[in-house]
This record gives C-alpha cells, structure tokens and sequence, in this order.
C-alpha cells in the first residue's frame, strides 16, 4: 500500500505545480513579426492579444495585405507562444510530453 500511497501524493504534487505552471504561462508575454518586422503582434500566456503595431511604411499597403500581415504575425506570436508555454511545462514534468491543460482524475 504504501507505493500507492506514494505514487499519489506524487501525483497530487505535480498536480498542483501544474496549476502553478499555468497561472505562470498566463503571465507570459510573446511577439510575433511579420513582413520582416513590418507588423509585430503582442500576445499573452492565455492567447489575448496586448497590442499590434504597425509601421508607418506598411499603412501604405492595401488593406488586404496589411490584414495578411497581422494575421501572419498573429500566427507568428501563437507559434512562439507554444514554444515558451512548452518549455515552462517540460520544466514541471521532466520532459514529459502532457498538455497543458492536463488534469489527474481525483
């Protein structure tokens, strides 16, 4: 019993480290760039977008081409987002592969 008593309380320990990896992703703060830097989108730990900016040379663009490039470095931002959300969640697992919204069923 007291292997199962152990790989619980275990458990319930990562559980919980997991809650704290996750109010810190929350507080992460990513960018994105497009268009070799043209637009550059701000986003945080929980997908939220903080700000874009915009250069004045790409005002000159259709507004086709510059809503291409915001959702390019929008896509940019969500991508580096992962990437830093994976590493912040590795540190807590050891390198376990688990989502980030992983929950233990007690």
């Amino acid at each position: 019993m007291t292997n199962f008593s152990e790989m619980l309380s275990k458990a319930k320990a990562m559980q919980e480290k997991m809650k704290d990896v996750q109010e810190q992703i929350k507080k992460i703060q990513v960018e994105g760039a497009s268009g070799g830097n043209l637009v550059k989108v701000t986003l945080s730990g929980d997908y939220e977008i903080k700000s874009i900016k915009i250069t004045d040379a790409t005002k000159n663009e259709s507004q086709e081409i510059i809503n291409d490039l915001i959702i390019a470095a929008y896509n940019n931002a969500k991508e580096n987002l992962k990437k830093k959300s994976a590493e912040e969640l590795s540190k807590v697992t050891g390198g376990l592969n688990l989502p980030l919204d992983f929950k233990l069923p007690f």
